[in-house]
């Protein structure tokens, strides 16, 4: 959380306190009916207990805030939690799909018990178990995100319907992009909103509008969508760049992992449209699994030679830019523009 608004710090806190209470009970529940049951909570609680951001809190707190919501109520704060859990799905899913080894500098849940099978000799192969374990643990998180968010009003429910069917719609065209070798800059850049700018900012600021003020929906949504569309796709842009250029000790991720999976990125997408045929050639060794240290390296000069990383640089600022001149004109209270302004800077420009 360095460089985090310090609301960002105190919401984390809230938000941590109700994941733990709220894990704890349906462990002690599991666990009491048989306690192998207790692993599969115990795997939620590590992945969602053990860092990240809290940036879908923050930004559904202050948009639930800026539409007149109590800073402290419970509804705010269980929405919170429940983003948190519907991310942990995502990164359980994710980890299988990309077949990660390690997720916040720990090992993925799918390493974990394809290695538990290996090692006590169980039946079937160790890989299929891993992945389904992960998978199995993917959606009891995200029937758990469900839970928290009972008492929704039914306009809030219908946006949290839609921002489930835009993040799996966005999976789904990243893992398209990756195999197909996409290297358009539109279709990346579509890919970057759906599958995580408009689930990070956007959706989080609608649902927290709308827990807040069902009546102003239509009022409230397209303000908050000028500033969180471009705001999202800067956020998910900064995480590309992290992505081939990150240092592993500080992202928890693979030096250049991004490159390594061939992820279809805007990064990409520019460095390719830029390049010439000799750094193209370069650029094509992109989604190699085997690739060495020594060719990352390679991979990343070329990105930087082309220009493509400075374009991106300045794509990055001009989307930030244009998300927080929009708030002059949002109908939300101005201890909320405040705070947005500060997230915006944050997630643009953050390092992990």
């Amino acid at each position: 959380m360095a460089g985090a608004p310090e609301s960002l710090r105190r919401l984390a806190e809230r938000v941590d306190a109700r994941l733990d209470e709220f894990l704890a009970a349906e462990r002690d529940r599991w666990a009491s009916f048989d306690s192998e049951l207790a692993q599969p909570i115990d795997e939620i609680r590590r992945l969602v207990l053990s860092g990240g951001k809290r940036l879908r809190p923050g930004f559904c707190h202050w948009g639930y805030v800026g539409a007149g919501g109590a800073e402290d109520d419970q509804i705010d704060i269980d929405a919170g939690a429940a983003f948190e859990l519907m991310h942990a799905f995502a990164l359980f899913h994710d980890d299988v799909m990309d077949d990660a080894a390690s997720r916040r500098n720990q090992p993925t849940t799918h390493t974990l018990a394809a290695a538990e099978h290996a090692e006590k000799g169980w039946a079937g192969e160790s890989r299929r178990f891993g992945e389904g374990v992960a998978i199995l643990v993917g959606d009891l998180a995200f029937v758990y995100a469900d839970q928290l968010l009972e008492e929704a009003t039914p306009q809030a429910a219908k946006i949290w319907n839609e921002l489930r069917i835009e993040l799996n719609i966005g999976q789904y065209l990243d893992i398209l992009g990756g195999v197909s070798r996409t290297r358009d800059v539109t279709k990346s850049e579509r890919i970057c909103r759906y599958k995580s700018g408009k689930y990070t900012i956007e959706r989080p600021l609608h649902l927290g509008a709308v827990l807040a003020a069902p009546d102003r929906m239509d009022e409230l949504l397209p303000h908050l969508s000028n500033y969180g569309l471009p705001l999202g796709d800067a956020f998910q842009m900064r995480d590309d760049v992290m992505g081939a250029f990150g240092d592993e000790a500080v992202t928890g991720k693979p030096v250049g992992g991004d490159l390594i999976e061939g992820k279809p990125t805007p990064l990409l997408a520019r460095s390719t449209r830029l390049a010439s045929d000799a750094q193209r050639t370069v650029l094509e060794l992109v989604g190699d699994p085997h690739m060495s240290q020594a060719t990352v390296a390679r991979i990343q000069q070329v990105i930087v030679d082309t220009g493509g990383l400075a374009e991106l640089e300045a794509h990055i600022t001009e989307l930030t830019e244009s998300a927080v001149t929009s708030l002059d004109a949002a109908p939300i209270t101005e201890v909320a523009k405040t705070e947005l302004v500060e997230l915006a800077d944050f997630v643009s420009q953050r390092t992990v």
